[in-house]
């Protein structure tokens, strides 16, 4: 079993490689497109193309007038905080130190955006037919999947606490 200072870090670590990833493919993203270019990569379901989102993930509030910009990056470096104390805490469950761990990355890659250029850079398309999702970027994918890992770790069974209140 590792050190707890050890397993504390290995966390930031990985919020650090989302980190390092999101922005990394968000520069080479604007290095080769214009603004609205899109490649196809699988025709009928999948671009990359080059959008910029004012809101939220997935565009959540993109039209609400440049107040969320601000809202948005209070709100993200104030979850980063809770989940560096929640890390400390928990650092040794691994499902949810790792779902933690995606949303920081995931929330501090889309706040250098908007601190940055007063958006977030997005370049993945889904889409079918005339329906489009919208458009979404490493960050916000992280956000998504840490989020899920939560709910799963929510039902796990094996947690003491949820042992005790079961057994009572």
């Amino acid at each position: 079993m590792p050190k707890p200072p050890f397993a504390f870090w290995r966390w930031i670590v990985v919020a650090l490689v989302v980190i390092v990833l999101d922005q990394a493919t968000k520069h080479a993203i604007e290095a080769r497109f214009v603004y609205g270019e899109q490649l196809t990569v699988i025709p009928g379901l999948f671009n990359l193309t080059l959008a910029y989102n004012p809101g939220a993930a997935f565009s959540f509030l993109a039209d609400a007038g440049g107040w969320q910009r601000h809202f948005f990056t209070v709100l993200a470096l104030a979850v980063s905080t809770w989940i560096v104390y929640m890390l400390k805490k928990h650092h040794l469950e691994a499902r949810l130190s790792l779902a933690l761990s995606l949303i920081m990355g995931g929330a501090i890659g889309n706040v250098i955006d908007r601190v940055l250029f007063g958006h977030v850079i997005d370049f993945i398309q889904v889409y079918y037919r005339d329906w489009y999702y919208p458009s979404f970027n490493l960050a916000d994918s992280a956000i998504c999947i840490g989020a899920a890992l939560m709910i799963w770790d929510s039902f796990r069974s094996s947690r003491p606490d949820a042992q005790q209140a079961s057994t009572q």
